[in-house]
């Protein structure tokens, strides 16, 4: 008996909602990545291989491609193929076509030469490369970005995998949000959702998505926040800081603020050429953004006018997510935090209770 082989359609929907979509031949992909050689092999986006290649009229590609046998990261190809086409901004990563014959299952990208945001800011030498100018440019294309996503779009879309590693950066190191095989889509009228499965990146996921599976809006506002902290710092989620090393990135930033020492949370390798108003700026915007309760996170609308300077009263942050210690002004009555350890692009898919 012949067994039937499982495969992905292409949504009939598809097309229409973005007219610039390419089906394209799985030998063209095969001789543009030179039968996707190792040499051509960028990494890993999610669960699916990447692959460098070149098309016959000399466009450069990156290929996601997701193999044949494993179903693991199945749900998140389709999710990605639904969503990213139809999806068009300059600072999200643009998605040129689709192959599913022969049973694969590829999506094909414009490459981004520059690599990603993490192959700098947390490389003692590459740091160097993003001077006070290229991390402004950069956060200002993360934050149009994500305003498009919450605002803008169609639909209001939850990217839930927000990092250094998703940002991609292209030929003049203008940012790129990618990989959104773990996005979701609300209508308008939508706030909030609830799932049992948590995926994401330890160090990047808010705590009532943690703890009861509830996502909305503000979980990219968290994200935004921690990603921020990294930007202007170029330190790392997964280590510890403070004279005795046992403070989180979140806790360390947000007592040197509140000491009124936030100069020494900022990247060594930014020169005077940086503003140390607009570094202060950043920091503060970035805690407001990593509060535990998601009602008090600024949307992406409000953050936007923060870094702008068309909001001057700036709110003080409260204590970060994840925080083991209390303020002595809050209620004495308050639960110790649960800490989570931080352990930088590690991904996270698990049940939570419901």
């Amino acid at each position: 008996m012949l067994r039937s082989r499982r495969r992905i359609t292409i949504p009939q929907n598809l097309e229409s909602n973005a007219p610039n979509l390419q089906v394209l031949s799985f030998a063209s992909i095969k001789e543009a990545t030179n039968n996707f050689s190792n040499a051509n092999n960028l990494g890993k986006g999610g669960f699916c291989p990447v692959y460098k290649g070149r098309l016959l009229k000399g466009q450069e590609i990156a290929v996601k491609r997701l193999s044949e046998t494993s179903h693991q990261g199945l749900e998140e190809f389709k999710n990605e193929v639904e969503l990213t086409a139809r999806l068009q901004h300059v600072n999200l990563v643009r998605v040129l076509g689709i192959c599913t014959e022969k049973e694969e299952k590829m999506l094909i990208y414009e490459h981004m030469p520059n690599k990603s945001l993490d192959f700098y800011i947390f490389d003692a030498n590459r740091r160097y490369l993003l001077d006070w100018g290229r991390r402004v440019q950069i956060i200002e294309g993360v934050t149009q970005g994500l305003l498009y996503l919450q605002e803008y779009s169609n639909f209001t879309i939850v990217h839930r995998d927000l990092k250094a590693g998703n940002i991609l950066l292209d030929k003049e190191m203008n940012p790129k949000i990618s990989d959104f095989g773990m996005a979701k889509a609300f209508t308008k009228d939508e706030f909030e959702a609830n799932t049992g499965r948590i995926v994401g990146t330890y160090g990047y996921v808010p705590p009532e998505y943690v703890r009861k599976g509830i996502y909305s809006m503000k979980y990219d506002v968290y994200s935004y926040g921690v990603l921020l902290l990294q930007i202007i710092s170029g330190k790392r989620t997964a280590c510890y800081y403070g004279s005795s090393e046992n403070l989180t990135l979140l806790e360390y930033g947000y007592d040197l603020w509140r000491e009124g020492e936030g100069m020494e949370f900022f990247d060594s390798s930014l020169d005077d050429s940086s503003s140390p108003l607009k570094l202060k700026r950043c920091m503060q915007v970035a805690l407001l953004c990593v509060q535990e309760n998601p009602a008090e996170r600024p949307t992406m609308l409000k953050v936007y006018n923060m870094l702008k300077g068309e909001i001057e009263d700036i709110p003080s942050p409260k204590k970060p997510a994840f925080s083991v210690k209390r303020d002595e002004d809050e209620d004495s009555n308050c639960i110790i935090k649960v800490k989570i350890f931080s352990v930088n692009d590690a991904t996270i898919t698990q049940p939570v209770p419901r």
